[in-house]
Parts: C-alpha cells; sequence; structure tokens
C-alpha cells in the first residue's frame, strides 16, 4: 500500500518561529536589563562602597607605633630607654595554616616555648583583629634575619620588623620605682583605647612605667601603604606621624639611690629617704630587686619560677607593701601626743618592767635592770619602753589612734605609683570589726612602744618623719619631678600637693621632741651615738627593734640562738641638718636585729652621701 506523504504549513511554520523568536528576544531583553540594572547597582549607587574596596586590595593601612617617652633621674641621667631590635611578625589573616607556619619557621629560627605560648595568647586575645601584626620573637640577631630573608618568600603573612624595645640600664637598681613594660594582656586589653594602642605591643605594667602611661605611651600614626597581590609593599602614599611620649624626670637622684642599694649590704628591707621641704623622693630602694629587662620581651617560666619562688621575695615591693611593726620608732610621736595630751606631767620610775594594777604580767623593757627615773628626754633618748607603756596607759587606745593618724599612721601616703598599701594603727572600733573582740588595756601599752598590731609601711614611716621635721607641715611624697613633650625642650613641673597640717596646742613641744632624737644620736647615752661619730652636721633620729615573733615571760632573746628568719627587725629614722632639715630618712633593715647597731648606721651613709655629695 502506498505511503501517504503529509504536507508541510509553511505558514504555522513561520507563525511558531516568529513567535519562539520573540519570547527569545524578550528574555534577551529582560536580561540586558537585569545586567544592565545590576552594572548600575553597583557602578552607581554602590560606588564609594566598592571603589573602597577595590582601594583597599591593594592599599592598606598601617597603625604607627609611637614612641615611648624616656625617663630621667633628678639630674637627667637616663634610667629608661627604647633601643632598636628586629622582631619576627606574623598577620594571621595572610597566612592559611598558622600551626604549619610556626612549625617551618622554628626550623629557620629559634622560637621558645614561651614565646609560642606568649604569641598564642596574644593570637586568641586579637581574633577580631586577624589583620594586627603580631610579633612572635624579638631581639633577632643579624644572622637570624639573613637566613629568614633569604626564605622570605616561603613564608606569605611573616616579615621581620624594626621596633624600639625598652631597656633598663641600671637593672634592678631601681626596679620598684621604675617598675617594667610588658607584652599587653586582656584584661589591659580592656581598659586601653583599642585605636590609641593598635600598633602597640606593650605597656607598663608597674611603678612608674604604669602610673604614668598615659604620658610615656603617645599618641598612634598611620602609613598609607600600596601593595601587590603577594601583599608586599610597593610604597608609601601618604602617612600621620605618630606623637612621641612625654620624657619623665624623677626625683629619684640614681647615685644616692646606688648609696642607698649599697647600704642595705646583704639585708633585705626598705629605705627611703625624702625631701621634708617639698615631698620629694630622693631614694626609694626596696632590697632585693630584680632585673626588669627579663620582663620586656617575655620572661621564661623557669626564670620567673626562681623569683617567684625565692625565700628572699625579690618581687615583692617592701617600700609600698611591706607592713612592719615599727618598734620604739613611734616614740617621738608618743611623745608628743601625750605632751598635746597634757598627760606628761610627773617622771616615771623604771625598775626594767612596768605592770597594771590587778595583773601580775610583767610587761619587759629591753634594759633588764631598768632605767630608773626618767623624763621624756631621757626616755627617748634612751628609748626606755616602762616610760612609753605609761604614757600608753594615760593616753588611752582611741586617743593614741586619733593622734598618731594625724601622722598619716594607718593611711596610704598617696605617692604617685600604684599598690600602695595602708599599714595598721589600731583601735577599739577596728578590733570590734575586724576581730569582734574587745580591746584590752594590756594591747594599748604595747602599742606605746610600736608593737602588738601596729603595722607601718616604710614610705610612710618616711612620710611621717618628713612632717616631724618641718614640725607638722604635711606634704604627699611624689616620685614625679617633671614631664617634657616630646621634641621640646621647656619641662612642666610637677606641684607640691600639701595636706592638712598639724597644729599643736603650744609649738614649742617640737622643740622638746627634736631635743630628744637629737641625745638619741649626738647624747652621751643616746641609743644611736654609736652611728653618729665623725659627723659633719647635726641629725636627729630615732631607733627601733621590731618583734618578729612573741617571747614568753620568763625567757631571754638570745639572737645567736634564734632562726635568722625570726630575729628582730632593725629600723632607724632620721632628719638632717636640725635646724633646716633637708633630708629625712627611714630604714627598715629585715631580720637584722638591733636598730642602733644595723639600720642607723645605713642611714648615716644615706645622710652623708646626700649632705656631703658636690652639687651636680
Amino acid at each position: 500500500m502506498a505511503r501517504k506523504l503529509k504536507i508541510k504549513d509553511h505558514a504555522a511554520e513561520t507563525r511558531l518561529f516568529a513567535n519562539r523568536a520573540i519570547v527569545a528576544m524578550v528574555l534577551v531583553i529582560i536580561l540586558m536589563l537585569v545586567i544592565v540594572a545590576r552594572l548600575f547597582y553597583l557602578q552607581v549607587v554602590n560606588h564609594e562602597h566598592f571603589s573602597t574596596a577595590s582601594r583597599n586590595n591593594r592599599i592598606k593601612i598601617v597603625p604607627v607605633p609611637p614612641t615611648r617617652g624616656l625617663i630621667y633621674d633628678r639630674n637627667g641621667v637616663l634610667l629608661a630607654e627604647n633601643i632598636p631590635s628586629f622582631s619576627l611578625e606574623l598577620v594571621a589573616e595572610q597566612i592559611n595554616d598558622m600551626d604549619d607556619t610556626l612549625n617551618r619557621l622554628k626550623s629557620l629560627i629559634s622560637i621558645s616555648e614561651s614565646d609560642l605560648t606568649i604569641f598564642k595568647r596574644l593570637l586568641k586575645q586579637k581574633r577580631t583583629r586577624r589583620f594586627e601584626s603580631l610579633p612572635l620573637r624579638f631581639r633577632l640577631s643579624e644572622e637570624e634575619v639573613a637566613r629568614f630573608a633569604v626564605n622570605r618568600h616561603l613564608f606569605p603573612g611573616v616579615d621581620i620588623q624594626a621596633r624600639l624595645i625598652r631597656s633598663y640600664p641600671f637593672g634592678d637598681l631601681g626596679v620598684h620605682v621604675l617598675g617594667y613594660v610588658g607584652r599587653i594582656n586582656i584584661k589591659e586589653l580592656k581598659r586601653i583605647d583599642p585605636a590609641n594602642y593598635s600598633a602597640t605591643t606593650h605597656i607598663g605594667k608597674l611603678g612608674i612605667e604604669r602610673a604614668y602611661e598615659e604620658l610615656l605611651h603617645g599618641e598612634v600614626g598611620y602609613r598609607q601603604e600600596e601593595v601587590n597581590v603577594q601583599g608586599r609593599t610597593l610604597r608609601v602614599l601618604n602617612k600621620q606621624p605618630p606623637v612621641a611620649g612625654n620624657n619623665i624626670f624623677l626625683n629619684i637622684d640614681i647615685k644616692l639611690q646606688q648609696v642607698v642599694t649599697d647600704a642595705l649590704g646583704e639585708f633585705r628591707g626598705s629605705a627611703v629617704a625624702i625631701d621634708p621641704r617639698n615631698g620629694e623622693i630622693l631614694a626609694m630602694v626596696s632590697k632585693p630587686g630584680y632585673d626588669p629587662n627579663l620582663f620586656v620581651t617575655g620572661i621564661d617560666s623557669k626564670s620567673y619560677a626562681e623569683l617567684r619562688d625565692s625565700k628572699d621575695k625579690p618581687l615583692f615591693n617592701r617600700t609600698l607593701l611591706g607592713q612592719y611593726p615599727p618598734g620604739s620608732t613611734v616614740k617621738p610621736f608618743m611623745g608628743l601626743a601625750g605632751l598635746e595630751a597634757g598627760k606628761i606631767t610627773e617622771d616615771v620610775f623604771c625598775p626594767g618592767w612596768y605592770t597594771l594594777k590587778g595583773d601580775d604580767h610583767r610587761y619587759r623593757d629591753w634594759k633588764k635592770v631598768g632605767h630608773g627615773v626618767t623624763d621624756l628626754d631621757k626616755a627617748i633618748t634612751e628609748s626606755c619602753d616602762v616610760y612609753f607603756y605609761e604614757l600608753a596607759h594615760r593616753l588611752r587606745i582611741d586617743s593614741i589612734h586619733d593622734f598618731m593618724s594625724k601622722f598619716g599612721f594607718g593611711q596610704r601616703t598617696g605617692i604617685d605609683v600604684i599598690g600602695e598599701l595602708a599599714g595598721l594603727m589600731p583601735s577599739r572600733e577596728w578590733k570590734r570589726r575586724e576581730r569582734r573582740l574587745p580591746w584590752y588595756p594590756g594591747e594599748t601599752l604595747i602599742t606605746g612602744i610600736g608593737q602588738g598590731f601596729t603595722l607601718t609601711t616604710p614610705i610612710q614611716l618616711a612620710s611621717a618623719t618628713a612632717t616631724l621635721a618641718m614640725q607638722g607641715k604635711r606634704i604627699k611624697p611624689s616620685l614625679l619631678h617633671a614631664t617634657q613633650s616630646a621634641g621640646e625642650q621647656a619641662m612642666q613641673y610637677h606641684q607640691t600637693e600639701l595636706l592638712e597640717p598639724i597644729q599643736l596646742k603650744h609649738t614649742r613641744h617640737w622643740a622638746e621632741v627634736t631635743q630628744a632624737m637629737r641625745n638619741v644620736v649626738h647624747g652621751s647615752h643616746g641609743t644611736a651615738r654609736g652611728s653618729a661619730r665623725g659627723a659633719k652636721y647635726k641629725y636627729a633620729g630615732k631607733t627601733g627593734t621590731a618583734q618578729v615573733f612573741g617571747i614568753a615571760q620568763d625567757a631571754e632573746y638570745e639572737e645567736d640562738k634564734v632562726a635568722a628568719k625570726l630575729r628582730d627587725h632593725s629600723l632607724f629614722i632620721s632628719f638632717a641638718p636640725i635646724d633646716k632639715p633637708r633630708i629625712a630618712v627611714a630604714v627598715v633593715a629585715e631580720n637584722a636585729g638591733s636598730g642602733s647597731r644595723y639600720a642607723a648606721p645605713i642611714a648615716r651613709k644615706i645622710m652623708d652621701a646626700y649632705l656631703l655629695k658636690d652639687k651636680p
């Protein structure tokens, strides 16, 4: 059967093709409109955003750290400086595999576990700022710099940077005054201005470095750099230079600081020298100290453990944190309290011990045979305990507390560094609040000779001595002498801050106590007469020997049979010259023994060095 042929409908096919062409054209036009709209959106509406993003692909903003201000002593001797150093730094954002990069770097450059630990901690702290350059190792040697330079292409995101790092040329000599700088930690990140510290890796940790951080740091600068696809800098397009921190001049005399350190010898302890006329701290030593340079770039765990666990506690600032019984150094102040209260009306007989009425307990005098009939002058000159037991009993504890507080006992001095403790001047209210116990009369007696609950810091004792020297004029002690803005010669001097003065009913009482203190060192029976031999000036002083532990009533204190750490502390306060005081000194030598034998000669060396030196 023949196959039937189908005749094509050309008109229908033409219409179908035309319809399809129209649909395709509409789709093309729609897509073109979408593309045009998108281009308009990207190039016109969002032009500024993408233009900035484009620039950022070839231009980066690099924060430039300011140069930290220098620290000088009162005579212009440099105490803290900045020295150039090469550091190995990484930008986390540009590194794909951090662990692999660190492992490969260790094969080129010596990197300790301590360096790695600190770096990873810093990386964690700044996880939201991965574009910032973080230091891995400081103080690279020339050989290490050259070795890395050859392999630089293998380490994207890693580079060598030249930085200034802090250095303390006198090492441990002024560490408890200056403090040190160290790497910024998490707690510090929360209190600083992140923008101003965007390029800063270190911050003041202790002492002057911390107290005056804002002055020393300066203001960050910026550098606009053009970079290639590898992130290498091609050229600098623009820059805003940083503002260097202010230089600081201290009241400290570093030569006198050395004299004080040498005078303390092998003893642990502290000594402070103040100019009583203006509160300037001339020397402030806590011994032993440590080398602050160890902490600047990160101390290793072994070295830190040795410092932390040392029985001599070199990290402990005894001047501000050491709280010691003041011993007999309080007796001149107690004498003033008695004169002011009208409680010194008759002499006291000292048989070598003292008892309260109705109590057979004997409070002993340091002199077993006693001092006999004793007045105030003799009591201070020969340091008669019995006299001050009786005086304290007459005054009562709250009266003692109130008068001694006027001199700053039991209070912070307000010195311009952070961390000072207040010591303790006890009272009935204090014991009731802190111990929930009543006050006993026997506690009043031992308070009168600077024992019992009473505690004082060396800076507090020196400040009180300065007030005594100036007959009640109180000045807040300070370390800051002046500041100097970067690039300028002029200095801005620190203003003395006056505190409320001590007004006595009778000004002659100052002279009475001062005369007794003069007899301590220049009198034929003074407890410190040996230390004043050959002195070319007249000075006033008072010895103190503070017990570290209690002794049974019938027991005898034998220094050579007592463990070294349980021996008495040796104390001495003094000021000179008597008529026009220029220096006030407080010395505490831990576990040294008698104040007259050890602390008094130390104070004499300090005053000699200051008063008899050639003027700069």
